[in-house]
């Protein structure tokens, strides 16, 4: 006689597969913290602010 199976615990089970499988492939996509994140748009912010400082104008003065 086979074993018996509980189809609502093998139901989760697989569930529970499918999104850790999902979350594994998101944090591969979008797995960077916030503070890299703001690390990175701070940096970004002061290599602007660099840029915009070392600009020449064009404008002769009247």
């Amino acid at each position: 006689m086979g074993d018996l199976v509980n189809l609502k615990q093998v139901k989760k089970r697989i569930a529970r597969e499918e999104a850790a499988k999902q979350s594994e492939t998101n944090r591969a996509r979008f797995g960077r913290t916030k503070n890299e994140r703001s690390r990175d748009e701070l940096q970004s912010k002061r290599d602007s602010d660099v840029l915009d400082q070392h600009h020449i104008d064009d404008r002769t003065p009247a």
